[in-house]
């Protein structure tokens, strides 16, 4: 999802033309939006691997199925999404730097070494 949405959201924001060249400001928004997208899929798996892992010993004897059906027994399908505004708060600027990041580093060493 992380780096599908990033290079369709590059392609659909790129003028005509010139595929894949990006001002840095869309980069940015490219690189947010697709953390954001990345996080809106991998959040309930997410949440199920952190309730396994900080679960005591035993308490859930198959492992991530337990703690999903748990979760839907107690707490229904939202549990799923606990914390999703926070994770999407922090995803965007995160996301945006590190494509950003990615970006000028390919420049960078294509200006450096450009037939490699």
């Amino acid at each position: 999802m992380y780096f599908m949405s990033y290079e369709w959201l590059k392609r659909s924001m790129a003028p005509a033309g010139k595929e894949g060249e990006l001002s840095p400001l869309n980069t940015v928004v490219a690189g947010g939006f697709a953390g954001m997208l990345n996080w809106s899929v991998a959040i309930g798996p997410d949440v199920l691997k952190s309730r396994l892992q900080t679960a005591p010993e035993g308490k859930y004897p198959n492992g991530i199925r337990s703690v999903f059906m748990d979760i839907m027994k107690n707490e229904g399908p939202r549990a799923l999404f606990k914390g999703a505004a926070p994770v999407m708060i922090r995803a965007f600027p995160a996301n945006a730097a590190c494509f950003l990041g990615y970006e000028v580093a390919i420049k960078f060493l294509n200006t450096v070494a450009p037939n490699l």
